[in-house]
């Protein structure tokens, strides 16, 4: 089956979420408005592992040890991939992520190059020990597939955080519509978001304009 993406089809987005890297190209592609609002931010990374842990990682350093494979997001998904290692390089240092990068896991069978999928398969197929993702999936994965995996919590990784904003397409097809879904998702998003594994967030930072141009 095949989706098309168009005003002509009808299937077409009013409203966009995403990091500030992948809105700014959606608009520069005249796709999206210009300013967008924060309504989230992550915690950064954690670590998933076997179900069990049967390696016994409990911390960022211990994925130095020689043999253990990791997973994370690929060179497409450039915005978390540049995430991952920047907090790795201050987490460990820059020669011990060049350590662990070198026995990344970048291909196994029926990798789709999107890491909200690819990291569990990874574990759940055993053709990883260590996936290096966002701590809310991470926690979302363990809770949900206990009998697969399970979530190391990387303490310091807070601070190596980002964002995801929303913006408007612009001239939406269901413009009400796409009004509404907003006004009721700003007035909960504050509150729910955190309940799944994101950081908390201020009144000055929740809601906050970002120009994408």
């Amino acid at each position: 089956m095949m989706l098309a993406v168009s005003r002509a089809s009808g299937f077409y987005p009013d409203i966009v979420m995403g990091g500030a890297a992948p809105l700014a190209r959606l608009r520069q592609a005249a796709i999206v408005e210009a300013e967008a609002r924060v309504f989230a931010r992550n915690r950064g990374l954690s670590l998933l592992v076997a179900a069990g842990n049967p390696l016994a990682i409990r911390r960022a350093e211990d994925v130095e040890q020689p043999g253990i494979r990791v997973v994370l997001a690929r060179a497409n998904e450039a915005g978390a991939r540049d995430q991952y290692i920047s907090a790795l390089d201050a987490l460990v240092g820059h020669a011990a992520t060049r350590a662990i990068l070198a026995r990344e896991v970048s291909t196994f069978p029926g990798r789709l190059g999107i890491q909200h999928r690819d990291v569990l398969q990874a574990i759940a197929a055993g053709k990883a020990d260590v996936g290096i993702i966002l701590h809310h999936l991470a926690r979302y994965f363990a809770e949900t597939f206990p009998q697969h995996c399970a979530m190391v919590v990387v303490p310091d990784a807070d601070p190596f955080s980002s964002t995801i904003a929303l913006v408007a397409a612009i001239e939406p097809l269901r413009p009400l519509a796409a009004q509404a879904f907003s006004a009721f998702f700003f007035d909960i998003a504050r509150e729910v978001y955190p309940r799944y594994g994101f950081a908390p967030m201020s009144e000055a930072e929740f809601g906050a304009a970002i120009r994408l141009e």
